[in-house]
């Protein structure tokens, strides 16, 4: 997913970040508002872990929101009877 798309709709975000990394406080979540840098480092702070793991860990969190968004859009597949 585009990260501007995510900044965008942080708001609706901010569920599936604290279920991924439920370390982050709201606190943390506000004071991210959707900025990648800020969730890195965030991470990187709360879980003691390299900048490169935090960003692989947020780069697979988005790759697969960006699945997940085409699995919904994709339409179904039908066989012809």
């Amino acid at each position: 997913m585009n990260w501007d798309r995510v900044e965008g709709q942080w708001k609706q975000m901010k569920g599936s970040v604290k279920s991924r990394w439920g370390k982050l406080t709201d606190d943390d979540l506000n004071v991210i508002s959707g900025k990648k840098d800020q969730l890195v480092g965030r991470i990187q702070e709360r879980y003691g872990i390299a900048k490169d793991e935090a960003d692989k860990q947020v780069n697979e969190w988005n790759a697969a929101l960006a699945d997940d968004n085409a699995r919904e859009t994709r339409p179904l597949d039908r066989k012809a009877g």
